[in-house]
């Protein structure tokens, strides 16, 4: 088994929030430091990262998730618990942190790479290859109060990534910039990983943790909610969402295939809702290409009211290859005599590839129907489903 690289152990930070600013300092020795509330940003999170393990933090805005990643970073002092880290950290976190703006792209890349433990030496021997990243040859001379935010975020991971760290953190930043750049982005941090480095990434991408990390941490209101494989973490967030607002529908993906439609229907060709239990139901799908795909998976996923999956299908294991698609196409899944339990149940759509498992479009638990009459207990089942397909 690797050595951690980082050891979170019981971890919490408190922050004190004053509702009325004292105006003068006769005012603040008055003001009584009772008025003070605490904010517990962080409770009792504890969690080992590994070596060579790539770990995203995910989770609502106002979870904890950069609080969490600013501990880690050394940048705050945890109120209880401790963290330990083993090696070299490079963090990217807000926006510009780290930069002075009146110093030029130039000095800041020094002062930066100065602050992560290089010499001027050995700064002068990845110079260059910062700059080549940024791609700011023409602006390392200016002050970066001048740049753009791309252009500070470029300069901000070029040098986290040329300091030769054992551990990187990363704070959203992968969500900015051009797609040419995110690209970069992403090339580096696969490099890194090939090469069996640390990284901790904070971001609201839930695909791009699916895609690059090896295990996700959910932390919902400064506690640690869920600790598992990224796809089980982020349904989990999914789901949680969904509940707090039922207006919340996570649509995700590349849409170079989109779902143009969808609709439940039963067996009296209906699309009314309350579903008898042992009754047929379809799923059909109305799926559009943007551009010509080969290697098309249409998916669907059915879940109860405690979040368990209870059915699903998709088009690969039926034995349906879509070949080359382009154009629309009409998917049916019937599921015969489904025998589910009374209660409500969420329906999610998905459209990937069947190679690579690329997501082209999803849509999370955005469909539902009720099932009005008592039968078996929710529990996954083995439901025939059939697959038709058809063109628009």
């Amino acid at each position: 088994m690797a050595a951690p690289a980082i050891d979170v152990d019981g971890v919490s930070k408190v922050f004190r929030l004053y509702r009325e600013k004292p105006s003068s300092l006769k005012a603040r020795l008055l003001t009584s430091r009772s008025r003070a509330e605490e904010f517990w940003a962080l409770r009792d999170i504890t969690f080992e990262i590994q070596e060579g393990e790539s770990l995203g933090l995910i989770g609502h805005n106002g979870s904890g998730k950069t609080t969490l990643l600013k501990v880690i970073a050394g940048i705050l002092r945890p109120t209880s618990g401790a963290v330990r880290q083993y090696g070299r950290i490079a963090a990217l976190l807000e926006l510009g942190a780290g930069f002075h703006p009146e110093l030029t792209g130039r000095e800041n890349v020094y002062l930066n790479a100065s602050f992560l433990g290089l010499t001027r030496k050995e700064t002068d021997r990845v110079y260059e290859g910062i700059v080549e990243f940024a791609e700011l040859q023409d602006f390392m001379d200016n002050q970066v109060k001048f740049y753009s935010s791309g252009m500070l975020v470029r300069l901000g991971f070029a040098v986290a990534v040329h300091v030769d760290p054992d551990i990187l953190l990363i704070d959203e930043v992968l969500a900015v910039g051009d797609e040419a750049f995110q690209a970069r982005c992403l090339e580096r941090v696969r490099r890194f990983q090939r090469e069996g480095r640390t990284i901790v990434l904070v971001t609201h991408a839930l695909d791009t943790v699916r895609q690059v990390c090896d295990r996700a941490v959910m932390l919902d209101h400064g506690r640690v909610h869920a600790i598992g494989s990224p796809e089980e973490v982020v349904y989990e967030l999914r789901y949680v969402l969904l509940r707090r607002d039922p207006n919340f529908v996570p649509e995700e993906g590349t849409r170079e295939v989109e779902i143009a439609s969808v609709e439940l229907i039963r067996d009296d060709g209906s699309t009314a809702r309350p579903v008898a239990p042992g009754e047929d139901l379809t799923v059909q799908v109305d799926v559009r290409t943007n551009e010509p795909v080969d290697d098309l998976d249409a998916t669907f996923a059915v879940y109860d009211g405690a979040n368990q999956l209870v059915v699903d299908g998709r088009t690969s294991r039926e034995g349906y290859d879509f070949g080359r698609l382009n154009g629309k196409r009409r998917v049916r899944f019937l599921l015969r005599e489904v025998p589910l339990a009374a209660g409500k149940y969420w329906v999610t759509i998905g459209l990937e590839s069947a190679t690579t498992g690329r997501l082209f479009h999803v849509q999370t638990q955005r469909y539902w129907f009720e099932v009005h009459e008592q039968s078996a207990a929710r529990e996954r089942i083995e439901v025939p489903v059939v697959v038709s397909v058809e063109d628009l």
